[in-house]
């Protein structure tokens, strides 16, 4: 009955994480009342995981990463790329591939690809080129990268932790470098050469940002009843006359087009977001051609005004917009602000139906305001502007101390000189101490759902223990490779844990599968060293879907892509990672 119980409580967690009725840690919170509530484990047990030091290390590289960014030590070396490369996409590529990854392999990859964002948004802009040949290989690469080091993603913590919680050695530093290293350089090698043949290139609009007598603007405009342009292409509908301006989405009910990609004609109602300047806009609107929108306070400013523009805001982790609604947020509440609407994987709400939806990582908000507005957005931690024009990065004075505290908690953990959990609170309190960050935005860094979920799982894998189903799991997995080695196991469970990432977060698969690998090593009768290796490098195999892992989601509308775009460079590469995986990790760490 303990079984059947844990299993019932097992598939309805899997099922509350893929489909996301509820909050990841609200459903966390959940899973341990209910194994308390049933008796399957003790109160002591339930909650073991608030003292178990994964949650902790992991929510001091928070801190450590927030400071790094704040300080602008991560872009110091970054911001030379646009100007050095010149243009040469070969080249820029090859730089952001390098630098991203060596960063990623020290630092959470959020912020970092974070920043990625508005350096390639910004040499898109300047040298005219399409950023959705530059977004998806960036946050590849830091995928590939954080399975280069212990600290590289908190999976490999929580790994390395709950194995050594049951009795296995601990991950050292730099142990997961021998493979990881190797396969992040063949896999940024095949992001270099093949990204370019196999993405799209999506032409983003949001550019020239900064005011100047050649601006042209952004609008969103709306085609009226018995306008000349009803049942022309979008692409051809504004440059008899009007060269300049260029149509970059259709709006039609909910579903954006891009008239680029769709054959399609306008029609009465549709949405078009355009650019062109002053003069450009001015014409259409005095032909009736199109006509501004009402905007929830009434009419709208006009976009060629001086002291009015339209950006794109990208909700990022840790935003206090995440799961608020629209209307509750200080931005609906700003009256110098106007929320056109919010952009949800291809979707388009106005602001009546926006106004209802939660936000979430990686929704986009087309906003109109005055500039100096978006200066001051632009330097919270809330919004990222699709521009760095308006990314502020205060403190640099700072930023060699914030480089020189991450370069003595590196070293003293990878020597073991210190423990990697003093190491990163030693670093996070120092942060704080020398005024790299204030406490404020420490407490902010802290992703506290991550955290949750992983307290969360630590109980649940607690239990599928103690009442014996990670033993029966386990069997029945064997049965399947009834007749094959450990080898051939090793290469089942990578690909497991690699399905199981690209629907569920890589944290909550590995805490899910550690005690599963720990019981099929022991009906084996091999080392599990291997299986727990294997859940680092299947975990953080999850590229073929925007939902895989959080950089590929924050990257999603920036780059103007479909979930198919994934697939053409996400499959071939976890191919390569869990093949490479499965055929080296017995050669390294033998059974």
């Amino acid at each position: 009955m303990e079984i059947a119980l844990v299993s019932v409580i097992l598939v309805a967690t899997l099922v509350l994480l893929v489909g996301e009725w509820l909050p990841m840690d609200l459903t966390a919170i959940g899973l341990m009342v209910v194994l308390m509530g049933t008796g399957l484990l003790t109160p002591a047990e339930g909650l073991a995981g608030f003292s178990n030091t994964a949650p902790i290390t992991v929510g001091a590289l928070f801190v450590v990463s927030a400071g790094l960014k704040r300080t602008g030590a991560l872009d110091v070396v970054s911001n030379k790329i646009v100007s050095m490369t010149r243009g040469r996409s070969n080249l820029f590529l090859l730089l952001s591939l390098v630098l991203c990854g060596v960063l990623s392999a020290f630092v959470n990859n959020t912020p970092v690809v974070i920043l990625f964002i508005s350096i390639v948004i910004a040499y898109c802009c300047k040298y005219k080129k399409s950023p959705s040949k530059f977004l998806i290989p960036i946050s590849y690469m830091s995928i590939l990268a954080g399975t280069c080091t212990l600290i590289g993603t908190s999976t490999n913590i929580i790994v390395s932790d709950l194995g050594q919680q049951m009795g296995c050695r601990k991950i050292d530093m730099f142990e997961l470098s021998t493979l990881g290293v190797p396969i992040a350089l063949v896999g940024g090698a095949f992001l270099y050469f093949f990204s370019n043949r196999l993405l799209p290139g999506h032409k983003e609009p949001i550019c020239e940002l900064e005011p100047g007598d050649n601006q042209r603007y952004l609008s969103e405009v709306l085609v009226p009843v018995d306008s000349a342009i009803v049942g022309q292409e979008p692409r051809d509908a504004l440059r008899r006359d009007l060269a300049r301006a260029e149509v970059f989405e259709v709006t039609r009910g909910h579903k954006v087009h891009d008239p680029r990609e769709e054959n399609l004609a306008l029609a009465e109602g549709d949405r078009l977001l355009i650019k062109g300047s002053a003069g450009d806009l001015l014409e259409l609107l005095e032909e009736g051609l199109v006509v501004l929108p009402e905007g929830r306070r009434g009419p709208r400013p006009k976009p060629y005004h001086r002291a009015s523009m339209i950006a794109e805001l990208i909700v990022p982790p840790n935003s206090l917009l995440v799961g608020a609604r629209l209307t509750e947020t200080a931005l609906a509440q700003d009256d110098a602000l106007h929320i056109i609407g919010v952009k949800r994987r291809h979707q388009r709400y106005g602001w009546e139906r926006a106004s209802r939806l939660k936000m979430a990582v990686g929704d986009v908000l087309l906003v109109q305001g005055p500039q100096n507005r978006f200066r001051e957005l632009g330097a919270s931690e809330d919004v990222v502007v699709v521009d760095n024009v308006f990314r502020i990065i205060r403190w640099r004075r700072r930023a060699w101390i914030a480089a020189g505290l991450f370069a003595a908690m590196v070293v003293l953990a990878s020597t073991g000189l210190v423990n990697i959990l003093v190491a990163a609170l030693g670093t996070a309190f120092l942060m704080i101490l020398t005024g790299c960050l204030r406490l404020q935005t420490a407490y902010r860094s802290v992703d506290v759902k991550v955290l949750l979920l992983i307290i969360g799982t630590i109980a649940l894998g607690k239990a599928l223990q103690t009442t014996g189903a990670a033993d029966l799991y386990a069997q029945s997995f064997l049965y399947l490779f009834a007749d094959a080695g450990p080898h051939v196991v090793l290469a089942g469970f990578i690909v497991l844990t690699s399905l199981l990432s690209h629907f569920l977060s890589n944290n909550s698969t590995a805490a899910l599968l550690v005690p599963l690998a720990l019981a099929t090593s022991v009906a084996l009768g091999v080392d599990p060293r291997p299986f727990l290796i294997g859940i680092c490098f299947g975990a953080s195999a999850c590229y073929a879907t925007p939902i895989g892992y959080q950089t590929n989601l924050l990257v999603y509308e920036p780059g103007g892509y479909r979930f198919t775009d994934y697939l053409r460079l996400g499959l071939p590469l976890n191919f390569l990672v869990g093949a490479s995986a499965a055929i080296f990790i017995p050669y390294i760490w033998s059974f």
